[in-house]
């Protein structure tokens, strides 16, 4: 597995579950997933870190 295959999991998996190919036109879905996914992940640090 590439390192960037590992941060395209999220979405990837995601994609696999509602039975849409992730490579193709749905790779909106996984870039909007992995978004949210990073999104709090780093929301989350930032609130640890600050605090």
């Amino acid at each position: 597995m590439k390192l960037s295959e590992a941060f395209l999991w999220p979405g990837t998996k995601v994609c696999e579950r509602l039975g849409v190919d992730p490579e193709g036109e749905a790779a909106l879905i996984r870039w909007f997933v992995n978004t949210l996914v990073y999104l709090v992940v780093s929301l989350i640090v930032v609130v640890i870190v600050v605090t």
